[in-house]
């Protein structure tokens, strides 16, 4: 991809829905153009929706766009904070932003706590269940596009499997799994009407799809606390660190943010690789020569390409600096990891999709820090595994159209991919 900045720099506006909706080159070539004139570019938060509350407006927000300063401020959390809101530009009221975001808008100590306790939950020997299941439920997803000969790549293939095993690793009966699906999506889906009618009422709709995912794990938590089997929501309800446990109200959370962050985004990797791989057949050709050498760097490749999660906040807790530039208590920061991922400063022909690429510093799971990635390893893994089967057994397939993309600021994703094998 060559990015074309066609955009002038006072002509972007990264808070317009409009601007999400421009061609992905147009989008790259107006962060080629914000990090090489106004690496902290300031802008004014978008405007609310009619049903949301007025005072949580803010003031605006600084684009952290060079990878540099996504780094510094990742590395930071004292001064660059998470916990005023890292998942939404809006100062939302605090246990809205705990519901939806657990422990990705905490900070230490709270931070710390909850993942020291989750973290627990995932023993070895599970762990080493999970790896076993991914390579089962990959086969078992490629069996039947073999059958179908064409899908819909995205809720057929890429999907089904980081839901699979999301679900089966909490004990969430198969027969729930499509619940999961939708109310995962309309959590993410920043108002698309495809999954939120364009009228309805946004914040209920979130909050009703929050409430129906929570409910449905604490109602397996109670139950596994009378009834442990080996599943990790056994795991998580009892396990003790230090004599503290999760309550439901942060049981409820964290599973939102596991079929949220763990399923969607990985979903979206997964997806993005169909449609880079039928664009450059190079690479592609490259990878399939040798799928265990290419297979590592080649996810990597996968993940700063896609930047499955566009953005995080931070807030400034006290003045400071941020790439030389003086900032202030109060100031909000949008660290735009799809810009880092492309810094030339970073990346040699970042716009090229180099499946050999080492080294591959991305930040696609997150700056460095106590909020990097804790599912990038199982995201590594489905990746890989899904990969390899399809390569294996369809190695011919392909996407047959452009991709249908979801108008997001926050995620890069691909709500549907028709393909053949």
């Amino acid at each position: 991809m060559k990015p074309n900045q066609s955009l002038g720099v006072d002509e972007i506006d990264l808070s317009s829905i409009d601007f999400w909706s421009l061609p992905a080159d147009e989008r790259e070539g107006a962060f080629k153009t914000l990090r090489e004139e106004r690496p902290l570019a300031f802008f004014e938060e978008p405007e609310l929706p009619e049903d949301m509350p007025s005072e949580i407006r803010g003031n605006g927000y600084y684009a952290v766009t060079r990878h540099a300063d996504i780094l510094a401020a990742s590395k930071q959390p004292e001064i660059f904070s998470s916990s005023r809101g890292a998942t939404s530009i809006y100062d939302m009221p605090p246990m809205f932003n705990e519901f939806f975001g657990s422990m990705i808008n905490m900070d230490d100590p709270r931070h710390a706590r909850l993942r020291k306790i989750v973290s627990a939950g995932f023993t070895p020997k599970m762990l080493k269940q999970v790896e076993d299941s991914v390579q089962a439920a990959a086969g078992d997803i490629v069996d039947r596009l073999i059958e179908r000969g064409s899908c819909d790549f995205v809720t057929d293939v890429a999907a089904r499997l980081p839901l699979k095993i999301i679900c089966d690793m909490m004990g969430i009966p198969a027969s729930d799994y499509d619940t999961v699906f939708h109310k995962s999506n309309i959590i993410l889906s920043m108002g698309d009407p495809e999954y939120i009618p364009e009228g309805s009422d946004v914040v209920g709709a979130l909050l009703g799809a929050g409430a129906e995912l929570a409910q449905l794990v604490q109602e397996l938590g109670a139950y596994r606390r009378q009834h442990p089997t080996d599943d990790l929501t056994s795991a998580l309800v009892n396990a003790s660190v230090d004599g503290d446990q999760l309550d439901d109200a942060e049981l409820g959370s964290f599973f939102i943010l596991l079929v949220v962050a763990g399923n969607e985004t990985t979903r979206n990797a997964i997806s993005h690789a169909l449609a880079l791989l039928t664009e450059h057949p190079d690479p592609r050709a490259r990878w399939a020569a040798d799928l265990e050498k290419v297979s590592p760097t080649a996810i990597e490749e996968i993940v700063r390409w896609a930047s499955p999660v566009i953005f995080m906040r931070r807030t400034a807790t006290r003045d400071a600096t941020l790439g030389g530039q003086p900032v202030k208590e109060g100031d909000k920061f949008l660290l735009f990891y799809a810009s880092g991922n492309r810094d030339e400063d970073v990346f040699a022909n970042p716009f090229d999709f180099d499946v050999c690429r080492t080294p591959n510093d991305h930040v696609g799971f997150g700056g460095p820090g106590p909020h990097f990635c804790l599912g990038a390893h199982l995201a590594r893994r489905e990746i890989t595994v899904m990969w390899r089967e399809l390569f294996r057994r369809v190695p011919e397939i392909h996407a047959t159209g452009e991709p249908d993309r979801l108008l997001s600021s926050f995620i890069n994703g691909i709500k549907h991919l028709q393909c053949e094998v």
